[in-house]
């Protein structure tokens, strides 16, 4: 039988989640080797004259009313030969009770340490819109006083460091660096939610099993004060250069799939499940991706360059 939770439950849950120490609030992706720049600025794709596009769209334990919607946007390209421009924009919803939009610009600067492999270091910097409609809220005690509005913007600054090569990549970054309370003033709640700096390591390589078929492992790991240790685990194979597909495992929470397909040489299309091992919810989630790779100046006639990897 599908579930159903009341806005007031499930924005409850929200903000025991959101509690100092308690867990992790940076949005999560299972797709993330493709949108890698959301968590670490010093992302870099080191191929001139190309823009890269992306966004993910995500939608969390479909089976239960007003649960989290997220939709990334990101995109970057080098604008010389040894830095990386980009922006990144995350929209997170919750039911119609709270909204947040993540605005930041990335700064990423590359040092060649071989000749087939290079480190990045890079920045990032922003802005983030909290909104939270209490109003909307369904109460199971009318005697209960009512909830303040909430609408807030906070400041956004994070490092991150990328090392990397064709078929190799390994990261270090921390996305912000800033702590902010989104409850300080609400006079109704007496817990105050405060997001805490998440840690994100990141690394992954591609085995080449054939002419036509590469395996690509790859892991995240997230960490924050007061939370476990989260860990994804993933096993991708390419065949050749235009279909992927593969599963995963986030440690504690889920079994993932995904596959992807390129359908022209600058455009991919790539979808993704997660598969709870929890009671919340009998669904599990869904995202949707689209990449783009745009040559800006015509530098790439038929787009005879490596395949995009990572």
């Amino acid at each position: 039988m599908k579930k159903t939770i009341t806005k007031y439950l499930l924005f409850a849950g929200i903000i025991l989640f959101s509690i100092k120490g308690m867990s992790q609030q940076d949005p999560l992706f299972t797709q993330y080797m493709y949108n890698m720049s959301v968590v670490n600025p010093a992302y870099a794709t080191d191929d001139p004259g190309m823009l890269n596009l992306g966004g993910i769209y995500r939608m969390q334990w479909t089976d239960v009313d007003g649960a989290p919607r997220t939709l990334n946007f990101f995109a970057h390209t080098p604008v010389s030969e040894r830095v990386e421009l980009g922006l990144t924009v995350v929209h997170d919803e919750i039911g119609n009770v709270e909204k947040s939009n993540n605005i930041t610009a990335d700064f990423a600067y590359v040092i060649p340490t071989s000749d087939n492999t290079k480190l990045s270091f890079g920045a990032k910097a922003g802005l983030t819109t909290f909104d939270a409609n209490l109003s909307r809220l369904t109460l199971n005690d009318p005697n209960d006083p009512a909830f303040e509005n909430i609408s807030e913007i906070f400041p956004v600054f994070g490092v991150g460091a990328f090392w990397f090569g064709e078929k190799h990549y390994l990261g270090l970054s921390a996305p912000n660096l800033l702590t902010s309370k989104h409850l300080d003033n609400s006079q109704s709640l007496r817990d105050r939610g405060a997001e805490e700096v998440h840690y994100y390591l990141t690394g992954g390589y591609v085995f080449d099993l054939g002419e036509n078929v590469k395996l690509k492992p790859s892991t995240m790991l997230r960490g924050v004060e007061g939370a476990p240790l989260s860990v994804d685990v993933n096993a991708n194979v390419l065949l050749y250069d235009r279909l992927e597909a593969g599963v995963g495992y986030r440690f504690d929470e889920s079994i993932t799939g995904l596959v992807n397909f390129k359908v022209t040489p600058g455009l991919r299309i790539g979808y993704a499940y997660d598969y709870p091992n929890y009671d919340l919810s009998n669904d599990g989630s869904h995202e949707i991706m689209l990449l783009f790779d745009l040559d800006l100046f015509g530098l790439k006639k038929g787009y005879d360059k490596s395949p995009r990897f990572f």
